[in-house]
């Protein structure tokens, strides 16, 4: 997918660069693929703002995703290739040989009419999902399971690819786009390929109502507001804060771990990202 600019016709457009959607065969989604998610503007159940910057943004339907690749032995082929506003990635309509269908996250280089299927009998080709323990070293990986069975957690935002580095006992070393190489077992699924539309971080909004468009509302800088407002707030003049960054409920916002104490997880880690 590539990159168009526009013509500098106003402030916006200047320096705006959107893709050209190429890829994209097909407008409407599958209507038996999709449910209404209400959006929360950020609020809980008692109707107070727990996350704030949210609200408005277009109205969109979610795409019900086949993370799980549990229809296996059954061979499908690509319908279409379709936008999906709900992530960076665009998703493929496949259409399985009992009729059928079901949405993935498009690869990339994965046409229309291509043949795909899953299992542990599945060949090493762009799209198919099989075991990690049937996918050989230095494959490029996308997809993939931490628990078998559960669905697909790990890379799967646009352009996004692992790499299978080592299989030792009953698991696999992967090699993460963070850099972090994670054990995961061998009995968990992953797709061969790369996540598709790679010229995704290479956009520019250009202007801030994009940003509404997607539902981000503007954030104000602590030390502009006044002391009731935020703990970094007041002073006469320009203020730096006077503290370390937090947020209004006063939670240390840079630096501050927030990775929660798990043994199961960290010992899982063969090398952090940092």
């Amino acid at each position: 997918m590539g990159l168009r600019r526009l013509k500098p016709t106003s402030a916006g457009t200047r320096h705006r660069v959107l893709l050209t959607f190429d890829e994209i065969t097909k407008k409407e989604p599958e209507k038996s693929l999709i449910k209404v998610v209400k959006s929360t503007g950020g609020r809980n159940n008692y109707g107070r703002i727990t996350v704030r910057h949210r609200g408005g943004g277009y109205r969109k339907k979610y795409r019900i995703i086949d993370f799980k690749r549990d229809k296996e032995n059954v061979p499908a082929i690509v319908e279409a290739i379709e936008y999906d506003p709900n992530r960076t990635c665009n998703i493929a309509l496949l259409k399985y040989v009992d009729g059928e269908r079901r949405y993935i996250l498009a690869p990339d280089k994965l046409n229309v009419g291509d043949k795909i299927s899953s299992g542990e009998k599945a060949e090493i080709s762009c799209g198919n999902s099989l075991p990690l323990k049937n996918i050989p070293l230095g494959a490029v990986i996308h997809n993939i399971e931490l628990k078998k069975g559960k669905g697909a957690q790990l890379v799967r935002s646009a352009g996004a690819a692992a790499q299978l580095l080592a299989k030792q006992d009953s698991y696999a070393h992967v090699k993460l786009p963070s850099n972090e190489v994670r054990l995961i077992h061998l009995e968990c699924c992953a797709t061969i390929g790369h996540v598709g539309n790679m010229d995704h971080s290479n956009r520019a909004i250009g202007k801030a109502g994009i940003n509404r468009l997607k539902g981000r509302r503007p954030k104000v800088r602590g030390v502009a507001m006044n002391p009731v407002d935020h703990p970094m707030g007041g002073g006469e003049g320009k203020t730096s804060g006077g503290r370390h960054p937090v947020s209004p409920t006063g939670v240390l916002a840079k630096g501050y771990k927030t990775r929660k104490k798990s043994k199961v997880s960290n010992k899982m880690i063969v090398r952090r990202r940092k």
